[in-house]
């Protein structure tokens, strides 16, 4: 039985929007406003989500709660998987004490807060971002800051604000290439258009990123080592997009900026040190915080063995990243399950797509050529040059995974929730929504992608969901397509920050458990005001001289 898809069920598209919304407000709601723990509210956004898709979409209940399993079976794997195996690493790290040593020659570089927080969460988490992506980077740089002192919630939104500017080229330019490859993109040319959107943003949120964090008084203290990181960063994001490619983007930009940031605190330190690890203004929220400790000197030995489990981590994601190495891992294990019920049975109907199209269900178990598996072997690797038996390691994984558990189930939920969004044409409905805002479009479909990330979880998944409804609305409006589809990608980094999975995941790394609503409580308005920015910027691109120059 086929099933097309309808996307104004209610004959009136602004009570269709309001229903659309629902399970998305159940579970915000429930986690931001409620206080109820992660995975509940996860539950009932789904439940929220089967009653809506089956009751007032008239999607069939078989169909819903098979997108809902292929949902799941994807929070495992990627997502969950990773969390893991970054987890495990980090108590690894930890038990044997390897981790003070690397805190206390990140300390070295320099000890004031600001500064670490640059190099950690903006410049190392980039480099994350654009090797693996799908919530690596902020679960590796929010254990280290909390591992450095960081009260929770610093390390955890700390790390989500600054996981933006890249997130168009991560995990090797996966966004943009999907985007180009589903929708029919010039890959360059779109590769180039963001290029020249986010560089912009990326000169910007280190600023805000200390902003958030000390306040701006503290921000204008540092603000060369500010300006020296965003203008490293910006700039060979610019040259890479727009004359190489989208695959290397994040990586040349953040080995530019991490070198050139140190290099500079070599010569340049503010007058001011500040210590303080919790947020201006939250001084007494976010948990135990630890005060700075007085920097203790180690050899070059420990300090390699040290960094030695993070250096192999940093190399078994960057070739697990490669895709000759996925292709190679898939030909050797990669089965496909296909979703008897739901695969090719549901039709995407126009003006989403020219006409009506067919959506496979087909998941992958690709265990081998995972990101979260190159984790797994380099937290192994590591523990061996840390002396753990083996015996010690497994031990040590059975319980990080008992410690992650919860969170695992929520991931799981989320992504239920996520896909069930999409089959069922929910998500379309509010993409919808923004699409008949006319002149303001250029405007609203930025915001189009926002909440695609902030309900996917993903800028890869919200490409796909409304990469081509950004091209038809751009085309019928006398808008350039390109334009619009980088769009998409740049608004939608903005929404990473509040997506669920991110949440979670900054949770689980930082072990401040049952604490998401307050995290997307502190996150939501610097989503929504960097997003509105980037919309006005296209705006901007789309009617205004000189910026319109920037269009071709």
């Amino acid at each position: 039985m086929i099933w097309q898809q309808v996307y104004d069920p209610l004959g009136n598209m602004v009570m269709s929007t309001m229903l659309a919304a629902i399970p998305v407000v159940v579970m915000l709601v429930a986690l931001g406003f409620l206080h109820i723990k992660a995975h509940i509210a996860a539950g009932l956004g789904l439940l929220a989500a089967l009653a809506v898709a089956v009751l007032a979409y008239g999607m069939p209940f078989s169909m819903a709660g098979k997108a809902a399993m292929l949902g799941g079976f994807t929070g495992l794997l990627p997502i969950g998987w990773i969390v893991l195996n970054i987890i495990f690493l980090q108590q690894l790290s930890e038990q044997n004490g390897s981790f003070k040593v690397l805190q206390a020659s990140l300390s070295g570089i320099t000890d004031d807060r600001r500064l670490q927080l640059l190099l950690i969460a903006f410049c190392f988490g980039a480099f994350f971002e654009g090797a693996a992506g799908f919530g690596t980077p902020v679960a590796v740089t929010a254990g280290i800051l909390i591992g450095l002192g960081f009260s929770p919630l610093a390390a955890s939104g700390l790390s989500l604000i600054a996981n933006t500017a890249p997130v168009a080229f991560g995990a090797l330019g996966t966004p943009v290439i999907t985007l180009a490859k589903v929708h029919g993109y010039d890959l360059m040319e779109v590769t180039a258009m963001i290029g020249r959107q986010l560089p912009f943003f990326s000169l910007m949120v280190p600023f805000w990123l200390i902003w958030a964090f000390a306040g701006r008084k503290a921000m204008m203290e540092i603000w060369p080592a500010i300006l020296v990181t965003g203008v490293s960063f910006a700039i060979p994001q610019y040259l890479v997009s727009n004359f190489i490619g989208p695959e290397l983007v994040d990586i040349i930009a953040a080995i530019v900026s991490m070198v050139s940031l140190v290099l500079f605190l070599r010569v340049w330190q503010p007058k001011k040190i500040w210590t303080s690890p919790t947020l201006k203004g939250h001084e007494n929220d976010g948990g135990d915080a630890k005060p700075a400790e007085p920097v203790q000197k180690y050899s070059r030995a420990e300090l390699l063995r040290a960094w030695t489990p993070w250096l192999i981590l940093t190399v078994f994601v960057f070739i697990w990243g490669l895709p000759s190495v996925k292709t190679y891992l898939n030909g050797l294990f990669a089965p496909k399950f296909t979703i008897e019920g739901l695969n090719n049975l549901i039709m995407k109907m126009p003006p989403v797509v020219s006409k009506p199209t067919a959506e496979g269900a087909v998941y992958v178990l690709n265990l081998l050529s995972a990101t979260g598996t190159g984790i797994l072997l380099a937290a192994i690797i590591g523990a061996l040059t840390m002396k753990y038996k083996p015996v010690e390691i497994v031990r040590t994984f059975f319980r990080t995974f008992w410690l992650v558990r919860y969170s695992l189930v929520t991931i799981v939920l989320m992504l239920a929730l996520g896909t069930l969004t999409r089959y069922s044409g929910t998500d379309t409905t509010l993409g919808l929504a923004f699409a008949n805002s006319g002149v303001l479009y250029p405007f609203f479909g930025t915001l189009m992608g926002w909440i695609g990330v902030a309900m996917t979880g993903s800028d890869t998944a919200s490409n796909v969901l409304f990469g081509g409804m950004q091209r038809v609305a751009a085309e019928q409006l006398g808008l350039s397509p390109n334009l619009m589809g980088a769009a998409n990608s740049s608004g939608g980094v903005m929404g990473k920050m509040i997506d669920a999975q991110s949440i979670v995941v900054a949770s689980t790394a930082t072990r401040w458990f049952n604490h998401e609503g307050d995290i997307l409580r502190y996150v939501f308005f610097h989503s929504i005001a960097l997003a509105a920015l980037v919309g006005v910027f296209v705006t901007l691109q789309a009617y205004v001289w000189p910026f319109t120059a920037m269009v071709k």
